[in-house]
């Protein structure tokens, strides 16, 4: 199983706070215990598996695992300017965080955009809370992506370049969101067919979350 090296500053912490821990009070054992624990859930946590993309270039693929917390018809007037369908995916802490293309395309890094951290699973966390904006442009259609943060997750991370569009391809790696979040995906809504429904688990570049509407 591939781990993320993101992992390295997280484990070295939890050795040095076990060692220290362990030295100040005289309980190796315990605190050797607890160490190991946290270790064990780095590892876990930061880990990063192959995953094969569908084979349809008419396929919308899940930026995200996790749960399909909500499905929603909202105007983006901003990048998208059209109505949209937003597809929304719960992380918890035990979910691969790895985030993965819907779609290929052009890739633009939009911005990071401070913000709260309320919990995710509230709507209105989509607007305010802190998040990362990516505008990918496909031959068919579009899709934004935002990583947003939540009350336990503190950073939200996009890996290509921020300073130009670069091509990604469907199920490529993009980047990371790090102890639970929510990623939010907006379609334009006549362009595409969704296929999901709340409740549905999905895997970030496996599971088709919709389709690409045969007209476009």
């Amino acid at each position: 199983m591939r781990i993320r090296r993101e992992v390295t500053p997280f484990l070295s912490v939890t050795v040095i706070a076990w060692v220290l821990m362990a030295s100040l009070f005289d309980m190796w054992f315990i605190f050797s215990c607890l160490g190991s624990i946290g270790i064990a859930y780095f590892l876990y946590f930061f880990r990063d598996p192959e995953r094969t993309s569908p084979q349809d270039n008419n396929a919308v693929v899940a930026g995200a695992d996790g749960i399909v917390s909500s499905i929603n018809l909202v105007q983006e007037n901003k990048y998208l300017q059209t109505p949209c369908t937003r597809i929304s995916i719960f992380l918890s802490l035990f979910d691969v965080h790895v985030n993965r293309a819907p779609i290929s395309g052009k890739s633009a890094f939009l911005g990071y955009f401070p913000g709260k951290h309320l919990f995710t699973f509230q709507e209105k966390s989509s607007e305010v809370n802190q998040h990362n904006k990516i505008l990918i442009t496909g031959d068919k259609t579009r899709c934004l992506v935002c990583q947003i943060v939540g009350p336990v997750c503190r950073r939200v991370v996009y890996w290509p370049a921020h300073d130009k569009d670069v091509d990604i391809t469907t199920g490529d790696r993009i980047g990371m969101m790090k102890f639970g979040s929510r990623l939010d995906m907006y379609l334009p809504a006549d362009e595409v067919e969704v296929i999901v429904k709340p409740g549905d688990t999905v895997r970030a570049g496996e599971t088709i979350v919709a389709h690409i509407r045969e007209s476009i």
